[in-house]
């Protein structure tokens, strides 16, 4: 058995990549459009690492998707969790869970799916702005 790939549906795929390639910083790998079932999957990684892929999939026809928490989350580490976090800032993301123990944050994507960060290696000497940050809604 080998893992491939995780799914998530996207309701906006501008935006989902947006988050998932600009801000996150994953490499689309393939995309693929499906006229006759009206959507378009997208195959994204991190860089250097094909072997764990996300499925963006995109219905064109606008349907409601809820409850992106009871889907778990993706995880990911980082080389320097504090630099992804200030990326993910810059980019508008919301650091809700933010790095204050130099180890872990969490943020949540365009349709509410959380992203685990974790420092690859030891955690980070805490610093601010990151271990004064409070909490930020759900992750």
């Amino acid at each position: 058995m080998k893992y491939l790939h995780t799914m998530v549906r996207v309701t906006d795929l501008a935006a989902s990549l947006r988050f998932y390639c600009d801000a996150l910083g994953l490499e689309e790998l393939s995309r693929k459009d499906y006229p006759q079932g009206r959507f378009t999957l997208v195959f994204l990684a991190a860089p250097g690492d094909e072997s764990a892929q996300v499925e963006l999939t995109h219905n064109w026809d606008p349907q409601p998707y809820t409850g992106g928490r009871n889907f778990g989350h993706l995880a990911y580490a980082v080389d320097d969790l504090y630099a992804t976090c200030r990326r993910l800032q810059e980019h508008g993301v919301v650091i809700n869970r933010p790095p204050r123990d130099g180890h872990m944050a969490f943020v949540r994507s365009p349709d509410a799916i959380s992203i685990e960060l974790l420092q690859r290696g030891e955690p980070l000497p805490p610093a601010e702005p990151w271990k004064s940050m409070p909490n930020v809604g759900s992750w």
